[in-house]
Formats: structure tokens, sequence, C-alpha cells
């Protein structure tokens, strides 16, 4: 059972069903035992707007030599991405109409078909933040299901960034929930490129709503261990960084 999407208000009762539990302290403790294991749930992020080639050349052979669970570029960057990443087990994520969360359907569903045909397998979209802010609910499942349909038919995933800095609490919880019932896999918190990036209460009311059915990133200004400690303890399975290297090297690796 899922709670109904409607123009109403939200209240507790909304979401007081049951989804499902994800143990946040199990993952965490197997994520933080070794470098290797926090690597694998990073997904190494280079999504600033004057990123040149030789930066992502280097971002890619971060990812290589430790084994990041992908790498997050810009489409413009994607194919050199896929090219550079060929046979190394990392996936090559992308982020469409970035990171406004305000372009059209037919647009992010045209570039997330060209994406999946270069290679790209996990591709991340900002839901529509003025949409949502309106109440016009329908258009931002619309979007989100559009989008996901196109990753499915090619075999990607699909994030959905919240960007939970612009919103209310009503706001998330809603969002969260139109997000899963559109098909979502993964609920981002922030682009970074806002006010704010992610923080554990966020990640934690996200996950609350989530349960089990999808996955928790944290993404937006996540710079130290001890954030990404807080972040999985709050319920993140996914964390998202352009500083991951330094966050694995905080752990042991070299």
């Amino acid at each position: 059972m899922a709670a109904t999407i409607s123009a109403v208000p939200i209240t507790d009762s909304d979401f007081d069903f049951d989804f499902g539990t994800f143990d946040a302290a199990a993952f965490t403790t197997q994520t933080l035992a070794s470098w290797q294991s926090l690597a694998a749930i990073i997904d190494h992020s280079l999504l600033k707007p004057d990123a040149t080639r030789l930066q992502v050349e280097s971002l890619c052979n971060g990812a290589t030599r430790y084994r990041f669970g992908s790498v997050m570029v810009n489409p413009v960057w994607a194919s050199l991405a896929v090219s550079r990443l060929a046979g190394t087990g990392v996936a090559v994520g992308s982020a469409l109409g970035f990171p406004l969360g305000a372009s059209l359907v037919s647009t992010l569903c045209h570039e997330a078909e060209a994406l999946t045909r270069l290679g790209v397998r996990e591709l991340g979209i900002v839901l529509p933040i003025g949409q949502l802010k309106s109440g016009n609910y329908q258009a931002v499942e619309h979007t989100i299901r559009a989008v996901a349909a196109v990753a499915h038919a090619h075999g990607a995933l699909l994030k959905v960034n919240l960007e939970t800095c612009l919103l209310t609490m009503q706001e998330k919880l809603r969002g969260s929930e139109i997000a899963i019932q559109a098909g979502a896999d993964f609920i981002n918190t922030a682009t970074g490129f806002a006010s704010g990036g992610a923080t554990p209460a966020d990640v934690a009311l996200i996950r609350g709503v989530a349960g089990a059915r999808c996955g928790v990133k944290a993404g937006g200004r996540i710079r130290t261990l001890g954030s990404v400690r807080a972040l999985l303890e709050a319920g993140a399975n996914r964390i998202g960084s352009s500083t991951s290297v330094a966050l694995v090297r905080e752990l042991g690796a070299e």
C-alpha cells in the first residue's frame, strides 16, 4: 500500500505504512569496514560547469584506481567517461537538466535516450521543484515516470534529486513518495549548487518514507569521513561527492 498523491496537505497518517526496513547500522558497519567497501558506494562526481577534459580524465583515472561505484559527469563528458572506463567495472552516470529541475519532459527523455545509448548506466534528474511547490503533483509524477521508463528500458538506474534545502518538510515527504511511485531507484538529497547540501536529518526523513523500497543517496557538500558516517547511520546507502579520494584516504587508502 502506498500513500495517495493528491493536492491535500500531508499528515503523518499518510505515511503510516510498513514499507520494510533498511538496517542502517549494519550497512554503516559493513561500508566503513574498509576503504574499498566505502569506495564501492560512492558516486565520484564532477559536475561543475567549468570542468575540463583533463579534469574528467583525472576523475576517471581516480575511479579506476580506487574502484568507486560510479563516476557522475555532465552529459557533454559522458562519451569520454564511457570510453575511459570501459572494462573497468566502474559505471558511468550523468545528470540531466542539472541543477535546476526545470527542463521539458521531452528534453529529459531525449537526453536520457541518447546517454543510455552511449553506455551511461546511471541517470540523475532534479525533481521539478517549481511544479512540486505549486502543488502540481501530476506534472512531477509524469516527469519522473517518463524518464524512469527510458532509463529502465536501457537497463539504467534513475536517481531523483529533491534539492531538500529548497523544500518544506511536507514537500520533502511528498516529493519522496511521488518519486518512489514514479519509479525512482534512488532518491538524492541535494545537488550542492543551491543553498545547502546533504544532512542526516533529510536522509533520515527520506529513508523513513522509502523504507526498503528504493535507495537513498546523500549528495551535496560531503567532505569528511565523519559526515559520511553520520549520513550512512541516518539511512543513506549511496554517497555522492567531488572529494571522494580524500574520503577513502581518510579510511586508509593510499
